[in-house]
């Protein structure tokens, strides 16, 4: 697939929206502050679908409507994920230096795939992240937690993002792949930069291509206990490009699932009632994941399914080729499916933060698995634990996907 950068990226040639539509941009300053408030403004304006722009003004559908969403994700046939259907990239406007190109072009693997070929390599995925689990993903986190904290504990202070949830799922998921640590650690930054977005977004996706095609070639003369031995070796016979592809994908999960262990942590932080709970073992970790997984998923926005044909979605005529993306968290506070964001969600799982349809994430439970062990070791390892600032100045910070907790500063008894 070869793309021209868009001359007038204001102005797309074969807009679905048309020229004069109000399109609002999903990036940006305010989109970086305040993504909640667009997502609602863009609600109230347009209903549950809404026309938006990414980053080089290309043109997308942000669907906000929890019931939308699910038709999309539950329906590959009309909306499928693969970006060469894509009319603004097949047409030229799409620069293949974009930021986009790592979120949204097609590749070797299932995430870029439908039917047959994403069963396939779905499965030998799926495979590959059992054997993995089975091979002790809670002794890795064990592991790195303690290595983690023991940088820090004592100091008597921290900050639970940068010190701790940035990094603790990226070196688990890692060592599972077959890296060694140090090679871990570099992929943090890169993983950070492809989700945030930018000029340097494609740079650090290429950093990410090349340590795992290294790894595959490695893997090949000197097999190992780790996901990427298990890929190449599998019956379902992937090639080289394939095995990077997905290698790739796991690694991206671990990064998004450090947004979700903020989170988790924020909200244990900020009440002193679920901090108690958790210590005394009243509380289970999970109602608290629960509740961060619907108020403040991972993901914000997932990227991207594509219009197979013209279809009316949302009360919004959706043409042949266009770009959708999926509101994770505005489809989730969707008040025709929660009136009442306040009220408890405990015991809900019909959130969307794992996507749903046959792209539903297939390594929840390793994260899932990760998050556990890291709150446990954390409360069990620093007492007094407690946070060092007032809520209210807790900051976050989104790109087009995610909203990322700024900071999260900590005292504890030494």
């Amino acid at each position: 697939m070869n793309a021209q950068p868009l001359n007038d990226p204001g102005t797309p040639r074969g807009c679905p929206f048309g020229h004069d539509t109000e399109r609002t941009r999903l990036y940006g300053p305010e989109a970086a502050t305040d993504p909640r408030g667009i997502y609602e403004r863009l609600r109230k304006e347009h209903g549950s679908v809404a026309p938006v722009l990414l980053e080089g003004d290309i043109p997308a559908w942000l669907v906000l409507g929890y019931r939308d969403s699910r038709r999309v994700l539950d329906n590959p046939l009309s909306f499928p994920r693969d970006a060469r259907i894509w009319r603004d990239w097949r047409e030229g406007r799409v620069a293949e230096n974009s930021p986009l190109v790592p979120m949204l072009a097609w590749r070797p693997d299932c995430v870029s795939q439908d039917g047959e070929a994403h069963r396939r390599l779905r499965g030998a995925v799926s495979d590959g992240l059992q054997s993995a689990a089975d091979r002790g993903v809670r002794r890795h986190a064990t592991h790195f937690a303690n290595k983690q904290i023991d940088s820090f504990a004592d100091s008597g202070r921290a900050d639970l993002v940068a010190d701790y949830a940035d990094l603790l799922p990226m070196l688990v998921v890692a060592r599972l792949l077959g890296l060694a640590e140090a090679e871990g650690r570099r992929l943090v930054e890169s993983c950070a930069q492809v989700m945030k977005g930018g000029e340097d977004a494609v740079m650090h996706d290429g950093v990410i291509r090349e340590i795992f095609g290294e790894l595959a070639e490695r893997r090949r003369s000197e097999p190992g206990s780790d996901l990427a031995t298990g890929l190449l070796e599998h019956h379902a016979a992937l090639d080289h490009d394939e095995v990077v592809a997905h290698l790739r994908v796991v690694l991206i999960a671990a990064h998004v699932t450090t947004s979700l262990l903020a989170r988790v942590l924020e909200l244990v932080l900020t009440d002193p009632a679920r901090l108690s709970g958790l210590i005394s073992g009243q509380l289970n970790i999970s109602a608290v994941v629960e509740e961060a997984m619907w108020n403040s998923p991972p993901l914000a926005v997932l990227p991207g399914r594509f219009a197979a044909s013209d279809v009316e979605l949302g009360g919004h005529r959706i043409e042949e080729g266009d770009l959708l993306v999926l509101g994770l968290a505005p489809g989730n506070l969707d008040p025709e499916v929660r009136p009442d964001p306040d009220v408890s969600v405990h015991g809900n799982q019909a959130h969307l933060a794992f996507g749903a349809g046959p792209h539903e994430c297939p390594g929840q439970n390793i994260g899932m698995s990760i998050i556990e062990v890291a709150v446990d070791v954390l409360l069990h390892r620093l007492p007094g634990l407690r946070l060092a600032v007032p809520p209210e100045e807790l900051g976050s910070t989104a790109s087009t996907w995610m909203s990322l907790l700024d900071s999260l500063p900590v005292e504890f008894q030494v």
